[in-house]
């Protein structure tokens, strides 16, 4: 008889390629999954994991019993999602993830609501970029994430998961207050054309967006400075060292020395939540989202 957790070992080896980062995804140690892993073996008989430089690689046994491990596992979601619908309860352990301002504008509010209505749901959170978040969905890393993309730019979301819409949220420019411009009731993005630019990180998705949406205008971004948080890049603006995109949601009280101006044409982001389709009618999922949806002022 095959064990599921030494199953759940192995779908998270292949997963995530390495010991490590499968001992990362099931919150053990790197010497806990070695040993479920010479148990496995021992129990089919076969050889899974063989030697590859300094780590390891599936065998073909591996990667066979792998694909299975990963069918069964999507089997044992769906019976614990109609257990707990059958149940009704919004109880057990809900793993979440989020972008920096949504963790932020969001998870306060959403997550003292849940546990004011639902005291025997333990909730758990992880701060992480929209990318990541839907891998960490998608691997079972995470239960639900609340994830973005913009008006001119989608977010690809893999088949398997499903999406539910939770706020749009407008940007502004944030600017010098003695900049040229700040005084302004609107600007277009084109305006900044002879600004230095202060960005996120290079290659994220919101990096990428701004760089995309310059250049779709004939503008050439002269990025001078990237950021993580966008209180960073805020305080480098009051500085006076440039302009950066501002979006409200979780943005607090503005620098002594910056301004935001709306853009003409709106650029909004599209705030949602996705989860694995085969947990679908977990109570728990469904809560969360009532939770997350009331906060960002949208009809439940």
């Amino acid at each position: 008889m095959l064990n599921l957790e030494r199953l759940r070992t192995l779908d998270a080896l292949a997963r995530h390629g390495s010991v490590s980062g499968a001992a990362e995804g099931l919150h053990v140690t790197t010497s806990a999954v070695s040993q479920q892993m010479a148990k496995l073996e021992r129990e089919v008989g076969q050889q899974l994991l063989a030697r590859n430089g300094r780590g390891v690689r599936l065998t073909d046994a591996g990667r066979l019993l792998a694909e299975h491990a990963a069918r069964i596992l999507s089997q044992v979601e769906f019976a614990q999602s109609d257990l707990e619908a059958q149940r009704g309860q919004v109880v057990g352990e809900l793993r979440l993830g989020a972008f920096p301002t949504a963790a932020r504008g969001l998870f306060p509010a959403a997550l003292s609501r849940l546990r004011e209505r639902h005291p025997g749901l333990r909730v758990r959170t992880v701060e992480m970029e929209p990318a990541a978040a839907v891998r960490a969905v998608v691997r079972g890393d995470a239960d639900l994430s609340v994830v973005l993309d913009w008006y001119n730019k989608p977010l690809p979301v893999p088949e398997g998961l499903t999406r539910a819409p939770i706020l749009d949220d407008p940007a502004d420019v944030a600017l010098p207050a003695a900049h040229p411009l700040a005084d302004r009731a609107e600007v277009d993005l084109e305006d900044f054309a002879d600004d230095d630019w202060v960005t996120w990180g290079e290659a994220e998705f919101c990096d990428e967006w701004l760089l995309d949406t310059l250049r779709s205008k004939g503008v050439e971004p002269r990025i001078a400075h990237r950021a993580e948080e966008h209180a960073t890049q805020l305080a480098l603006v009051a500085a006076g060292l440039g302009v950066c995109v501002a979006p409200r949601l979780g943005r607090g009280p503005l620098p002594a020395g910056v301004r935001t101006v709306p853009v003409r044409q709106t650029v909004r982001r599209h705030v949602y939540a996705v989860w694995r389709s085969d947990a679908d009618r977990r109570p728990s999922i469904r809560a969360a989202i009532t939770a997350l949806r009331t906060t960002g002022g949208r009809p439940v």
